[in-house]
């Protein structure tokens, strides 16, 4: 077939089944396709000038391709251009031109293959973006809108590219009143070359005043049927070069003006989406090269109106809709489209004028493909929200709600345990807490509450409440404001019973100053370091029972070497769907600042375990935690959640050892994924695998003082601590963790923590 030499089959790539190849394979059938036309049409010519059949004139295509040693096309493109001439003297006069005559050629033969492939387009949009990168931008322009002439005046946008689908919205319709240079481009079919931009008053889509465009008319059988704007992003000289070039890659644009993308901007269907929701919600474009900036492409009706904007032109600058958080905001965006995960900021002020417009609520930004993120906030505090806020501050969970409109004050049923009161009496607001709480106190709940309802802004305190007995019980407020066009209407926030650790922390005081007093001072710090961790992770002395028929025994070593006080810790924590969270973990160093930072730790995977989230998220949220609140340490940890209903372990480890599970005699590591400790880099995405358990099983987490020697490799302690496990394996867990720290084969004199769980239920089989 005509013009088939030289033509290779699809990239190597092509015959992959995934998107890439498709897309690969996609373009490469463009090409052909967009070549196969303009060798039909130069073939055409021939035909008719030569007076030959269709396939001579074909034929002739080829010899003349192999006479002049050029390409099918390159010679078709020529045959093209010289329609006004003899195309046969034109592809022979070619190896005699001159240098500039012939980069003038090659110019004009790059236009002819760009044209041909804009011919080919699908739609219009998809030829204005073949015309802008295969030859307006070769002249420095960045954007090409296509206008139809659909009545009597009046122009409809059916293509454009290089500018975003908020501006393309405002340049929908042009009315048939249309100002200058339209009307006269329209009516006269003049060009219109405005290289410092349009006169002042006269507004044409553009990145600024003075910036360059060019208004050409669009025809199809000498019928002026549309117009085209180029635009450059400044002022740019146009010689005639310039112009005629323009002139010609625009040729073909009349031609496809019918075949419209779509009456709506870019990405409808996500547009679509937008528009059906109740709160507000902004498209943005991450755009790439110099600035780096972030655009707004497109505002539902909602964000409109909580941005007091009268059209989506009056944002599409990301700066201009946020002025006070437009860096947060594209930091989110650009964090979220990397990443791939939705990034959320509880509470960001609208603008400079905070005060005037309502706060944004509840943000959330989501990636949407490699360019594109959605920002969705609520303008009105919305209860579920902000209540799950409060509880993430929160160990335990004990929700309310107050209204300050009318409505009802809201406990959940743990409430009335917590601040003492009958289930048959009706709840109490916070603000009514005042008659209960301790009169030392009445000055931070006076606080809490301003925090609350003058500046809008959730915070937390500890509040003495004196129980109708006369007892006095430590309870931890939590609470966010509800916030409906700028006013607060209620709080929802939890309740926290801290008695324990309060008393605990007496306790410690009281051991501390008692051990201080003694005149020897190595069985103080020998003393301190013993109760100070045993009163911060104490022992589990029996047999612990849990849901799913787990028995738990745990135990804590402290270093051989006075005064090492050091950060292991472990937890085994049943939480309130059901699942039971075990966990054990290892600061690095010694001293108070190693047992400071596990008391942080626990403290704060305890509480991020009731969010309910798996194990590699609570990972990922222990390791932002060690990097702003510990100073430059590190850990390693592993965190499980055993759920009794299926009997699977859920698990994830920062850099921490393997866990050992004993099954059947028989004693094998659980090859952990290979993750960085937690506090070196931040953010880290943590990993996880399962595990099904069955009855009988035993699973043992433990520290590294329980198998590092100082003349061995890691690999020989483990072994030799697997070998040990197997010869107790008949042991009950209590007795298998006494016997493993008398045996233990690590001598390196750190304390050790170790915890065996043993599945008892027999109808745990899977």
């Amino acid at each position: 077939m005509t013009g088939s030499a030289g033509h290779r089959g699809p990239p190597r790539h092509a015959v992959d089944p995934g998107f890439a190849g498709l897309a690969a394979e996609n373009r490469w059938l463009r090409s052909r396709l967009a070549q196969r036309h303009l060798l039909d049409l130069a073939a055409g010519i021939l035909s008719a000038q030569m007076r030959l059949p269709p396939s001579e004139a074909a034929e002739y295509l080829t010899s003349l391709a192999q006479a002049t040693g050029l390409s099918a096309a390159d010679v078709a493109a020529d045959i093209v251009n010289a329609t006004d001439g003899d195309p046969r003297s034109a592809a022979h006069a070619l190896p005699e031109t001159g240098g500039h005559a012939v980069a003038h050629l090659a110019e004009r033969r790059r236009t002819r293959r760009t044209a041909a492939q804009a011919e080919t387009a699908d739609t219009a949009g998809e030829a204005a973006r073949t015309l802008l990168e295969g030859g307006l931008s070769e002249l420095g322009a960045d954007s090409l809108w296509l206008w139809e002439h659909t009545g009597p005046g009046c122009l409809r946008l059916t293509g454009y590219a290089g500018v975003g689908a908020a501006e393309a919205v405002v340049w929908q319709w042009i009315p048939p009143a249309a100002p200058e240079p339209f009307r006269s481009v329209l009516a006269e079919g003049t060009q219109v070359w405005l290289e410092h931009g349009p006169a002042d008053g006269v507004r044409l889509p553009g990145p600024s005043d003075d910036a360059a465009r060019a208004l050409l008319p669009l025809t199809r059988r000498d019928r002026t049927v549309g117009i085209a704007l180029v635009g450059w992003p400044g002022p740019t000289a146009l010689d005639a070069t310039a112009r005629r070039s323009v002139a010609g890659l625009l040729e073909v644009a009349g031609t496809v003006l019918g075949i419209a993308d779509s009456d709506r901007p870019a990405l409808p269907a996500l547009v679509d989406v937008l528009a059906s929701l109740a709160h507000p919600a902004v498209l943005l474009r991450l755009l790439h090269g110099s600035g780096a900036a972030v655009a707004v492409e497109h505002v539902n009706d909602e964000a409109a109106a909580a941005l007091d904007c009268a059209a989506p032109a009056d944002v599409s600058s990301l700066a201009r809709a946020f002025p006070q958080v437009h860096t947060e905001l594209a930091r989110l965006a650009r964090r979220a489209v990397a990443t791939t995960r939705v990034q959320q900021a509880a509470r960001l002020p609208a603008s400079a004028r905070d005060g005037e417009l309502p706060p944004l609520l509840d943000v959330r930004v989501l990636p949407f493909g490699e360019e594109h993120a959605v920002v969705l906030w609520h303008t009105d505090g919305a209860p579920g929200l902000a209540a799950a806020r409060a509880v993430a501050r929160l160990q335990s969970v004990a929700p309310f709600q107050d209204s300050l409109t009318g409505g009802d004050t809201v406990w959940a049923p743990q409430a009335y345990g917590i601040l003492g009161r009958d289930r048959t009496e009706a709840p109490v607001p916070l603000s009514g807490l005042r008659e209960v709480v301790h009169e030392d106190d009445a000055d931070a709940l006076a606080d809490l509450l301003a925090t609350l309802t003058e500046r809008q802004t959730g915070a937390q305190t500890v509040l003495r409440i004196v129980l109708p007995d006369g007892t006095v019980r430590h309870v931890r407020v939590a609470a966010e404001p509800l916030i409906a066009k700028g006013t607060v209407t209620g709080f929802a926030g939890v309740y926290q019973d801290v008695s324990d650790s309060r008393r605990t922390e007496a306790a410690l005081t009281a051991t501390f100053d008692h051990l201080t007093a003694l005149h020897d001072q190595s069985e103080v710090r020998h003393q301190l370091a013993l109760q100070l961790q045993q009163a911060i992770v104490p022992e589990v002395p029996g047999l612990q029972e849990l849901p799913g028929g787990l028995v738990v025994a745990a135990r804590y070593r402290p270093a051989a070497e006075e005064y090492r006080v050091g950060g292991d810790w472990y937890d085994v924590l049943e939480l309130p769907d059901g699942k039971v969270l075990v966990a054990v973990g290892d600061i690095a160093g010694h001293g108070i600042d190693s047992v400071t930072g596990m008391v942080a730790l626990r403290n704060a995977q305890r509480a991020l375990a009731f969010t309910g989230h798996s194990p590699r998220r609570l990972m990922s949220w222990l390791n932002e935690v060690t990097l702003r609140t510990g100073g430059g340490t590190t850990a390693t940890a592993v965190c499980a959640l055993y759920d009794p209903g299926d009997h699977g372990l859920l698990w994830s480890s920062a850099g921490h050892l393997p866990m050992l599970l004993l099954r059947d005699g028989r004693a094998r590591l659980l090859d952990p994924p290979h993750d960085i400790l937690l506090g070196a880099v931040s953010p880290f995405a943590y990993r996880e695998q399962r595990i099904g358990l069955r009855a009988g099983d035993t699973l043992l987490l433990y520290t590294d003082g329980l198998v590092e020697r100082r003349h061995a490799g890691l690999d020989e302690g483990l072994a030799l601590f697997a070998s040990e496990v197997e010869r107790l394996a008949d042991h009950e867990p209590d007795r298998l963790v006494d016997e493993l720290l008398r045996t233990a084969t690590g001598d390196t004199d750190d304390d050790t923590s170790i915890v065996a769980v043993l599945v008892r239920d027999e109808g745990a089989a899977r």
